[in-house]
């Protein structure tokens, strides 16, 4: 028998069984296990008597699995069970120590006990760890009332002589919420990634993950009202009196005390699997929050508008350092290889490529160049780039394409061409590396376009207007219909002819329009030699820049799909959202991830067949209209991937991911180069500078 003052009240019994049960109050139940007793039913009895379990068959009890597998501490009777073994050869199996995380994800995971004895009540604690609990008890009738929920305090405890469980190594602990007067207990201060700011109780469990057919992250969840919750634990499941229930909170995590002050009744109830600390509802929220690219400080909003708890941004920050952004890297890092490695076995690549400032003109502190595989649209490399490290914004583009090409050549890609925008730096940069370089036309046309429009409405030059669209066609139409550079020009230049009603050309590369030769009696409408307009015109369309830029338009892939991915970045790193270098670097891997599995999206049809359009209104058309596709539903299976990602390998071990990390130069804030100021000296500065009534 058990050592703790209490016997089994069967004579001869001698099973050492840690449960004891007392005699039921039920009379007809009653009377059973006195018969069982004494065989007979006495006229005086001990109401207190107790009969351990290895007299009950296992039909007799509610939560024998649970307590074989070492979630249950005790075993708990079902109602109306009676004592039929009268001297059991062998007793029932023990509670082991679980190897396993209590982490099941059922309606209800209870530690019960029908008894108070004195191996119940005494004081436990884990080893290593002594805390005083300090939670809020509140006696629950049929009426609820909302109440304050104190932070969470240790989950479960065992007595000081139980086994020390094995410890994963924890990087990161979520934080207590500071509810009244309850402070955290802390982890092992030998750990090396210790951090008392962070610290919790630990659970004395093992730490490795209850292995479940579906991972806990995958289970649905739902919105649970305060009032609907407490009401499961009014009353209690063995003699139906009224509990004492004591809740606790840490960020979306609930764990319920529930306890008869009757019949001793007890047990724990949990909102979600906690694994290790940290409660997996709480880490999913910031990876969801994180990855679907929303703003922790904008949810938090809707949850407070919604009286939803959920934990504290500081809590983000570090879930997000410690396990997101590392897989966020990790993840990234893989993709990109493997399309490197595709790229490298393909003969020659044409990609295209610019830069996304996270402020318009010179004062930008970040600049991304982003380089696509202009074949398949794909991102296959960003770089992140702070203006200091290159005495500048305007020096971004360069460094952000040299850090590109040294990637690629790295991975052994070979380059076919590289199409970009005129910057004047990477013109030289591309040519001293003798790299094929194309110029977008969209940016050639978008120069173009702004100088024949302000053309238009000088004096005598209205003409211009009725020409500006046709002239901006002809620039596309001779870049993409040439086979060389001469052939380009050629056509080019014959746009001043045409607009005079001149149709054959003196140069042999385009001799004459292709378009039908048609007489036009209508001479307004043609320019005439001599005119102001035309010679306006003449000094901004063949001058010797635009020339030579014609010269080396793309004649086949633009980077037109390189400033729809800008469009994504927004969503993800807005410019109004100031973000740490290896935040704004995880935002720009994100926004790739998800462009590279959206951008060959099949078009919506009708249910019968027909192709989906939609007008669009785009700002270049000024109040004009075009016709645009209707595309399916983007997926968001990167973010499912990340979220495996987080749970089942950088939750387990999250070092390996952040060594990967810490490899990552990341530059001084531009603050650091000037000494802070103490803030008494700024606050006094401020008020003699107030005082002067400026």
């Amino acid at each position: 028998m058990a050592d703790h003052g209490y016997k089994c009240y069967i004579p001869g019994c001698a099973g050492d069984v840690s449960t004891l049960h007392t005699l039921p109050t039920e009379k007809n139940c009653q009377q059973a296990w006195l018969m069982f007793i004494y065989n007979r039913i006495p006229k005086q009895f001990n109401s207190k008597l107790l009969v351990c379990s290895a007299h009950f068959t296992t039909e007799c009890f509610s939560n024998l699995g649970q307590y074989q597998a070492g979630f249950a501490h005790r075993l708990i009777l079902k109602k109306g069970a009676i004592p039929t073994i009268l001297l059991p050869s062998q007793p029932l199996p023990q509670a082991r120590t679980s190897q396993l995380l209590r982490t099941n994800d059922v309606g209800c995971q209870t530690d019960a006990t029908q008894l108070p004895l004195k191996t119940m009540m005494t004081s436990v604690r884990s080893k290593g760890i002594q805390v005083t609990v300090s939670s809020q008890s509140v006696v629950v009738g049929t009426t609820t009332t909302a109440m304050s929920w104190p932070s969470i305090q240790p989950f479960t405890s065992t007595p000081v002589k139980a086994a020390m469980p094995a410890k994963r190594t924890r990087v990161e602990l979520e934080e207590d919420m500071k509810i009244g007067n309850v402070s955290s207990a802390v982890i092992d201060p030998q750990d090396s990634t210790y951090d008392p700011a962070q610290s919790v109780t630990t659970e004395t469990e093992s730490s490795q993950v209850f292995a479940t057919s579906m991972p806990f992250h995958k289970d649905a969840k739902f919105i649970v009202f305060e009032k609907c919750l407490l009401s499961l634990f009014e009353s209690c499941p063995v003699c139906t009196s009224s509990c004492n229930v004591s809740p606790r909170r840490r960020g979306t995590f609930v764990a319920i005390d529930q306890r008869c002050p009757h019949c001793d009744f007890f047990r724990q109830w949990r909102s979600q699997p906690v694994i290790g600390s940290t409660p997996v509802g709480n880490l999913q929220l910031s990876a969801a929050i994180y990855f679907s690219g929303a703003s922790f400080l904008k949810m938090q909003k809707v949850f407070r508008a919604m009286n939803l708890k959920m934990h504290t941004y500081d809590a983000f920050r570090r879930h997000a350092k410690t396990y997101l952004e590392p897989a966020i890297i990790h993840k990234w890092n893989e993709d990109q290889n493997l399309q490197l490695h595709y790229l490298s076995q393909n003969k020659n690549a044409i990609l295209g490529g610019d830069m996304r400032a996270d402020s318009p003109g010179h004062s930008a502190k970040y600049g991304s160049y982003t380089m696509m595989d202009l074949q398949t649209n794909n991102i296959v490399d960003i770089q992140l780039v702070q203006s200091k490290e290159v005495g500048g914004s305007y020096h971004m583009e360069k460094e952000g394409l040299r850090r590109s090409l040294d990637r690629l050549e790295e991975s052994g890609v070979k380059l076919d061409c590289v199409v970009t925008d005129r910057h004047p730096q990477i013109q030289k940069f591309l040519k001293d590396r003798k790299i094929i370089h194309y110029y977008d036309i969209w940016h050639m046309a978008k120069g173009l376009s702004k100088k024949v429009e302000k053309i238009s409405r000088e004096k005598d030059c209205s003409l211009v207007k009725k020409w500006h669209k046709s002239i901006i066609n002809h620039l596309y139409w001779s870049a993409t219909s040439s086979k060389s550079g001469p052939e380009k020009l050629a056509k080019w230049t014959s746009i001043i002819n045409h607009i005079q009603d001149i149709h054959t050309h003196s140069d042999p590369a385009f001799p004459r329009c292709q378009h039908e030769q048609k007489l036009s009696k209508d001479c307004s409408k043609w320019f005439q030699p001599g005119s102001r307009a035309l010679n306006r015109l003449h000094k901004v369309l063949i001058n010797k820049r635009v020339l030579s830029d014609v010269e080396k338009l793309s004649p086949h892939y633009q980077t037109s799909t390189v400033e729809s991915f800008h469009k994504v970045i927004l969503y993800f790193a807005p410019k109004n959202v100031v973000l740490p270098f290896i935040g704004m670097l995880c935002r720009l891997y994100l926004a790739a991830m998800h462009f590279n599995e959206n951008v060959v999206r099949p078009q919506m049809t009708t249910s019968k067949g027909k192709l989906v359009y939609k007008h669009f209104f785009p700002k270049a058309k000024k109040g004009g209209h075009t016709i645009k596709p209707v595309k399916t539903e983007p997926t968001f299976c990167y973010v499912i991937n990340l979220m495996d990602s987080v749970f089942q390998e950088v939750f387990c071990d999250p070092l390996p991911y952040l060594d990967a990390i810490q490899r990552i130069p990341v530059p001084q804030y531009l603050s650091a180069q000037r000494d802070r100021p103490s803030m008494e000296k700024t606050v006094a500065e401020h008020v003699t500078f107030q005082s002067r009534g400026v």
